[in-house]
Order: structure tokens, then C-alpha cells, then sequence
């Protein structure tokens, strides 16, 4: 079934827009993560860029159902407010380019986890819209933008979500932003034509330099 996406809490002025994902791009998701597994018990082995399978029991080193880490990932979002910090200068970048863009969070989670992680946000600092779904990011992000002929600006560290704003968002900038992370060593690379941001004062250059040509085409 089809999740309906609510974005009417989203008002966008007549200025570029900057879409940005959460986990593992401005909070850390892998690290607190496999913090959280050990502190239960088990530990995520990077073998591929997959959970299931990867999650073993250390005790037995056997590998958890998909059922058992489904409910894992739940409660780790449950309990997100006390393990997940941001990446160094994520929250300045963000503030300074708000103050010329608006700012939206597009996150991939059900929705019913929305709440804590609002709160984890305004706690951090960061008091942008917060769109949580576990739908494709690019017609979410369509819709967002809505045609405009202003720049738009896409974040993420997963190559699937790149590529599906990049196919349903014109003269969208995409930027690929992941962590070092064993695990997203082993992660689909983007395709070509897909800018890598090696850190949020890069990211940040990249946005404004993009920003600037299409606001003088």
C-alpha cells in the first residue's frame, strides 16, 4: 500500500531549495548504531552494505531474521534522542544557508518515528521541516519543489535516492554525502555526473556555487 505523504506542514518561500537527508548526513546512523547493537548483545559485521545478515548474535556470531532487525532499527529509533549527535559543522552550514534557502529534512523512516526525531532536531539546533517517509525521496521531492524555476539541491548518502531525484527533479544539484564508514565502504557508488561532498564546508560550496549560476541563467 502506498503511503501518503504529508508535506502541508512545508511552507517554501520564493527562494532556492535545499533537501537534505538525515541518517548518516547530518546525524551519525552507523556508528550509535553498532553502539546500540553491542550494548544488546549483538554486533553488525560490515560483510556487505545490508543489515540483514549482517547483524549476528556475539554470543552464537549467528546472523538475526529480518523480522529481528526490523524490530531492532525500530527501537533503536525509539530511543534515537539518546545515541544519534551531528556531524561537525552540519548544524552552522545548514543555519547559514538558510538564511538564503529554504531548508527541508527528508528522512527515510516511518512516520510513526517522526516525533522523536522532531525532537532530537530542535534539540540539535536544527529547526528546518522534518518530511518522514519510507517512499521513493524523488517524487516526495517533486512535489516539494513543485516545478519552480528556482535552484533546488538534493543530500543523501544513498546512490538510490541520488538517482531517483535526479530523475524526477530538473536541473536538481545532487550531492552524494556518506561517513567513512566500514559499512558504507561496501555501498552502491552513484552514478557519474553524481558530485561527492567530502565534508559540510565543502557541501556548503558546492550549494552556493550552484545556487549562483542558475540564479544568473
Amino acid at each position: 500500500m502506498t503511503e501518503i505523504v504529508d508535506i502541508s506542514h512545508v511552507r517554501l518561500r520564493d527562494r532556492p531549495l535545499i533537501v537534505c537527508d538525515v541518517d548518516d548526513v547530518v546525524l551519525n546512523f552507523a556508528a550509535p548504531f553498532a553502539d546500540y547493537l553491542r550494548r544488546g548483545g549483538h554486533e553488525l559485521l560490515p560483510r556487505s552494505f545490508r543489515l540483514t545478515g549482517n547483524i549476528v548474535s556475539i554470543e552464537t556470531q549467528i546472523a538475526l531474521e529480518e523480522a529481528q532487525v526490523k524490530g531492532l532499527i525500530g527501537s533503536f529509533f525509539e530511543a534515537q534522542e539518546d545515541w544519534q549527535m551531528p556531524f561537525d559543522l552540519a548544524v552552522e552550514t545548514l543555519k547559514t544557508l538558510g538564511d538564503d534557502a529554504d531548508v527541508v529534512f527528508l528522512t527515510a523512516m516511518p512516520p510513526r518515528y517522526q516525533e522523536p526525531r522532531r525532537r532530537l532536531l530542535d534539540r540539535l539546533g536544527f529547526d528546518f521541516p522534518l518530511v518522514a517517509t519510507l517512499e521513493p525521496k524523488g517524487p516526495v521531492m517533486h512535489k516539494l519543489h513543485a516545478g519552480r524555476a528556482l535552484p533546488s539541491v538534493f543530500m543523501d548518502d544513498m546512490a538510490h535516492n541520488l538517482h531517483s531525484v535526479r530523475d524526477n527533479v530538473e536541473n536538481c544539484l545532487v550531492i552524494h554525502m556518506m561517513p567513512d564508514s566500514p559499512l558504507h565502504l561496501l555501498a552502491p557508488k552513484p552514478d557519474d555526473g553524481i558530485v561527492r561532498a567530502m565534508d559540510w564546508p565543502h557541501a556548503e560550496s558546492l550549494i552556493r556555487t550552484h545556487i549562483e549560476n542558475v540564479s544568473h541563467t
